[in-house]
């Protein structure tokens, strides 16, 4: 009986190939599989050492990039990718917001999340350190990932990291990132504007959607401005 046969034959290829697809996913060369969360040190370019020097703090050698992924997430095709800035209070890391508010969410609404830290924390947790240690992990995905380069990007911070993104959602915007989206909470202050005003991002940055939430991260909310991100990106 041929037919049988060369159907078993074709289910091993097919699922032989699913099963190697998943184990040649790598992000800064380490290996995970999709609708897992991947950590891996990567690089700091020239311009990332810099700004993670200002405000007199000692440059790591690496940076920590974290990346979440559906688990669907084939590289082949483009993804939405969401950049998480947290707080300083507490001392909490970007992955740590990735974790706790934006990623049960965003991967359920079709989502990429990114972070990227310091191996330790900042002596000064300035703008500037933030904006390195997630310009490297956005680094890190574009090596990794080719074509992710065109993928677009939102930026989402609550409270002082609502403040954080004001800056550094332009500077992704300046080193070539789309930048379709800024979520933002519990923020009182309006840093965008001086973002906007000393990075110059140039005028397409303008068409980025703005979602200003409450006082906290919810669940609810955070579907509603992603949902609306990837209207308003179409």
């Amino acid at each position: 009986m041929l037919v049988p046969l060369v159907v078993t034959f074709l289910k091993v290829i097919a699922t032989s190939g699913v099963d190697a697809a998943g184990a040649s996913l790598k992000f800064g060369g380490v290996s995970f599989s999709s609708g897992s969360t991947v950590q891996a040190n990567v690089p700091l370019s020239a311009q990332e050492k810099s700004l993670a020097g200002q405000g007199g703090n000692p440059v790591p050698p690496y940076a920590v990039a974290v990346l979440a992924t559906p688990a669907n997430f084939n590289p082949a095709k483009s993804w939405p990718v969401l950049v998480v800035c947290s707080t300083s209070d507490f001392k909490r890391q970007n992955r740590d917001d990735l974790r706790d508010f934006y990623k049960r969410t965003g991967l359920a609404e079709g989502w990429v999340l990114l972070a990227g830290d310091g191996p330790q924390h900042a002596r000064n947790d300035t703008a500037a350190w933030r904006g390195a240690m997630t310009l490297a992990a956005i680094s890190a995905l574009h090596h990794s990932f080719p074509g992710s380069e065109k993928w677009p990007v939102a930026c989402a911070g609550f409270s002082g990291g609502g403040k954080g993104v004001g800056y550094v959602a332009p500077l992704l915007a300046r080193n070539g990132c789309r930048v379709i989206g800024i979520y933002m909470t519990g923020a009182n202050e309006d840093h965008l504007s001086d973002g906007y005003a000393r990075i110059q991002p140039g005028a397409e940055f303008l068409n980025a959607a703005i979602y200003n939430g409450g006082h906290e991260v919810n669940d609810a909310q955070t579907s509603i401005a992603l949902g609306w991100f990837r209207e308003q990106a179409k």
